[in-house]
């Protein structure tokens, strides 16, 4: 069931368990996805935001294998949770990336590639942001590999921020996007400006809590669930852990809308 936030007229916080997030699958179910923001006709309730296109949640129980196939144009992300997750391209590039790494590539003009889960379990999130498309297909791909303490840190009120891309991170996108991965101490709270006209997008890994709009009601969240919060003016979000343990989520900031046209995701 989705959750408005209806005592803030400029905020609006949405929830989305699993049960209305997509579901995909490869290599004979070796590899399963949850997919807060699927593809057309895959039963994700929430379509892209903005130059937010796409984002799985896979997991794997030991090896399995997603076979070489093509890309253009979008800048793919895959973000390791845990395991090891290896990477092959016709580039040239070959390369595995643990726990709290991750794998860039800007796809541009046409890349093949393809990745395979290495170890007992791997869990890791493929997400797709696009730049204007008819410029990026005239760029040359690029693939980028980083390493887990390429990340900046930083540790403040019970509240853990690992920046992933926007001021600080390492990762640079053509598309305009923040993302981090954020826990918070039971009892703590983060709290996040969101700019006007800008959308916060969360998916919660464990804990459980609460979204609010300073001056709202409390959303519910808890593991999985994938949260979406909208504002017309900017707000700060109160984002909650419960008392009892940590709430992690990993978080990604991006315009309503761009100034470029976008790809039709229906």
């Amino acid at each position: 069931m989705n959750i408005p936030d209806p005592t803030r007229e400029d905020v609006t916080i949405r929830v989305f368990p699993p049960s209305e997030q997509g579901r995909g699958a490869f290599d004979g179910g070796r590899i399963t996805e949850r997919k807060p923001i699927g593809f057309p006709g895959e039963g994700s309730k929430q379509t892209r935001i903005g130059p937010l296109f796409y984002w799985a949640w896979a997991e794997a129980a030991g090896y399995g294998k997603i076979g070489l196939h093509p890309h253009q144009g979008f800048e793919i992300m895959s973000y390791v949770l845990s395991g090891e997750l290896g990477h092959y391209d016709t580039l040239g590039n070959r390369s595995r990336v643990g726990a709290g790494g991750a794998q860039v590539m800007q796809t541009g003009s046409g890349v093949m590639h393809e990745e395979e889960t290495v170890g007992e379990k791997t869990a890791f999130f493929q997400i797709w942001f696009e730049p204007h498309l008819r410029e990026a297909l005239l760029r040359a791909p690029t693939y980028g590999e980083y390493r887990a303490d390429a990340f900046p840190v930083t540790e403040e009120g019970g509240v853990r921020r690992k920046r992933i891309l926007g001021p600080g991170a390492p990762i640079t996108l053509v598309a305009d996007a923040r993302m981090e991965d954020v826990t918070a101490a039971p009892g703590q709270a983060y709290r996040y400006r969101l700019e006007a006209g800008r959308r916060l997008a969360g998916v919660v890994l464990a804990g459980s809590g609460a979204w609010q709009a300073a001056g709202g009601d409390p959303a519910p969240v808890m593991a999985h669930d994938f949260a979406v919060a909208a504002a017309d003016e900017a707000a700060t979000l109160v984002l909650s852990a419960g008392p009892d343990e940590p709430l992690r989520m990993v978080l990604i900031d991006v315009p309503a809308a761009v100034d470029y046209p976008l790809y039709p995701a229906r």
